[in-house]
């Protein structure tokens, strides 16, 4: 008996077994992928956050750190600027005050000259009016020679020449000479000495005495000098 022919039709590929993806890591992922999409409503996972998450970044503190040093040399600069001119200021009042003494001493030098001068011109010029003086008493100074002599004695009081001396002051042996003196108790008079007569007129110039006033005095008697008990 004849077999009839096996009639052969296309080869078909053999079956590949599916696995867990294991093997397979594009199919994992996809997987992955899958499951992510189906948990897409749900929401994410919460993860506690350490103390390093939520500090500052390190170039952050870096900056501050820079800035803290900065500022503080800033003020340490700013208090020596400070002393520096709380120093300059008290030198320039110091050295204020000694230009203000200069000048006031200056100018008081500069009066006092100026008064020696003058007192000098003047003491020069007293035997002149001693003369004129006398003149007067004597009735001679009349006519253009006592327009002259108003107008001398006119000058030299604007010069600051200051005559003293009257009948009845009080003796000041700082400003009267005596030259006669006459023991009499005077009860009007407080100090026990006055002067009864002018002989010469005394003159000064300001605090300048140009000569002192010739004088009669009367008074009391000096007291005896004590005797040591002794």
């Amino acid at each position: 008996m004849s077999r009839s022919p096996r009639l052969r039709g296309p080869s078909r590929p053999p079956l590949a077994i599916v696995g867990s993806g294991a093997d397979r890591p594009e199919l994992g992922r996809r997987g992955q992928k899958a499951g992510s999409g189906s948990e897409a409503g749900s929401p994410p996972p919460r993860t506690e956050r350490t103390d390093r998450d939520t500090g500052p970044p390190p170039s952050r503190v870096s900056e501050e750190a820079g800035t803290s040093s900065q500022e503080a040399v800033l003020r340490a600069e700013l208090r020596q600027r400070t002393a520096e001119l709380q120093e300059r200021t008290a030198d320039l009042q110091r050295l204020k005050a000694e230009y203000d003494n200069y000048r006031k001493r200056v100018h008081r030098d500069r009066l006092a000259v100026g008064e020696i001068a003058v007192a000098n011109v003047l003491g020069r010029l007293l035997p002149v009016l001693d003369a004129v003086e006398e003149a007067a008493g004597q009735g001679e100074v009349t006519g253009g020679f006592g327009r002259v002599a108003r107008a001398l004695v006119a000058e030299l009081t604007a010069l600051g020449l200051i005559s003293f001396g009257s009948v009845g002051d009080a003796f000041d042996p700082e400003i009267h000479e005596a030259v006669t003196f006459t023991a009499m108790s005077r009860p009007e008079s407080p100090s026990g000495a006055v002067c009864t007569a002018v002989l010469r007129q005394g003159y000064r110039v300001g605090d300048h005495l140009l000569r002192p006033a010739q004088v009669s005095v009367t008074g009391d008697p000096p007291a005896a000098p004590a005797r040591p008990s002794w």
